[in-house]
């Protein structure tokens, strides 16, 4: 049956299906194959989706594409500006700063590459050309992901439930900041060894609390989404209604936002839901059937004849997810892996924060690996680039992210710290 299921899938993906309905088609020859009942398949895939917390996502990107249509992307761009000042390269610097602020609210990296891409791709493209600015708007989109509030941990959560969300978006924090200064260092490195031009506002402390106070709100948004969730004032999912009520207060009282806006912004946020939830729907399907066949048991049983360290068990499972990201959807590898590996991690004493993060982290990096990387997609339609165009460019941005991923496997303090130090 297994064989069935892989060479079915395959065989739809290499003809240009989409990865869901591919998913879907190889669960249902593996349920004809192995004899199960037709109904069951159905069953499966509605119970998948009838989930409150998976609610979390299509809210959190609902906020994304409310503050981009706003305006509010743009006020988040001013405050950068003030805060970088004159500097070779600050225009960089400026994108990967406004991507951290962006994170604190999508939690997508689609969705903040493709904010990123329409309000500055135009001057990043007059100011290092297209390559150079389609590679950096979508390596700084993986920050989306890893700093809180993250579409990928809430889906990492739902199918560990040993995993708290609330501990998961803190193990994200220090890891993703650590992912933003090494992507500014190597900017700051490029731009002088390029000779980038300087940007042009001068660096002004009263330039700076100006643009703070008149952006406050925007601020203190992540904090009392975050912070709420962390705390247990809230759950993820109320959460994310908070960010979208939130989102919309703050767009009509800085008149940046239109009831014309919404519309589309509803519109755009079903789609990309109904991406997802197919992704998860037929997934899940697949899950069931390697359950069934005991796959689990039998991956574990040949990990463990080939290492009783719990440190080259994460490492395998480092370089195994680095393989899968270079083929397959973010939210289909969620699904088909995590409910195998969580537990074998479990079994090695490794803490499943930790192990979470490392997964959420190396899956979000496929995000700008060719040539399924959903970022890549985005940015090549916005700038008009090829990847192999890009691929220059964006190697060494590739090399730094995943640098940093095996330094926060090595300690994994750094992400451990603040769940810890909050009681989780």
């Amino acid at each position: 049956m297994i064989t069935a299921i892989v060479i079915t899938f395959v065989l739809f993906s290499v003809t240009g299906m989409p990865i869901a309905f591919a998913l879907g088609m190889a669960g249902l020859i593996g349920v004809i194959v192995g004899g199960f009942p037709l109904t069951q398949m159905a069953g499966k895939v509605v119970y998948s989706i009838d989930n409150f917390p998976l609610m979390a996502i299509p809210l959190f990107i609902l906020a994304g594409q409310l503050m981009t249509r706003g305006g509010i992307m743009a006020r988040i761009i001013n405050l950068a500006v003030a805060a970088v000042g004159r500097i070779r390269g600050g225009l960089a610097v400026v994108t990967v700063l406004a991507s951290i602020a962006m994170s604190g609210v999508s939690g997508t990296a689609v969705g903040d590459a493709t904010a990123l891409g329409g309000a500055l791709g135009p001057a990043l493209s007059k100011a290092y050309g297209r390559s150079f600015g389609a590679s950096l708007v979508a390596s700084a989109s993986n920050l989306g992901p890893i700093i809180p509030p993250s579409a990928g941990m809430i889906l990492y959560a739902f199918l560990a439930p040993d995993v708290s969300i609330g501990a998961l978006f803190m193990a994200g924090v220090i890891p993703g900041l650590l992912l933003g200064l090494a992507t500014i260092l190597w900017v700051l490195f490029e731009a002088r060894r390029r000779d980038f031009p300087i940007s042009e506002t001068p660096f002004s402390l009263t330039h700076l609390l100006r643009e703070f106070w008149r952006n406050w709100a925007l601020v203190l948004m992540p904090f009392i989404v975050i912070g709420g969730i962390v705390g247990g004032v809230f759950t993820a999912t109320e959460g994310a209604a908070i960010a979208v009520a939130y989102s919309l207060v703050v767009g009509f009282a800085t008149r940046e936002l239109k009831f014309a806006d919404i519309p589309p912004a509803l519109l755009s946020s079903a789609i990309t839901t109904s991406i997802v939830g197919a992704l998860i729907a037929f997934a899940s399907q697949m899950t069931y059937l390697f359950t069934a066949e005991m796959i689990g048991t039998s991956i574990a049983e040949w990990i463990q004849s080939l290492t009783t360290s719990p440190l080259m068990f994460v490492f395998l499972v480092q370089i195994l997810l680095i393989l899968v990201g270079i083929p397959i959807e973010a939210n289909a590898s969620f699904i088909l892996l995590v409910p195998i590996l969580a537990p074998i991690a479990t079994q090695y004493g490794i803490d499943p924060i930790y192990f979470g993060l490392l997964f959420v982290f190396n899956i979000t990096l496929g995000g700008i690996t060719p040539p399924v990387g959903a970022q890549l997609f985005v940015v090549c339609s916005i700038w008009r680039v090829s990847m192999r165009e890009m691929m220059p460019d964006l190697m060494p941005f590739i090399i730094i992210q995943y640098g940093v991923m095996f330094v926060c496997m090595l300690f994994p303090a750094l992400s451990t710290f603040l769940p810890k130090l909050l009681g989780y």
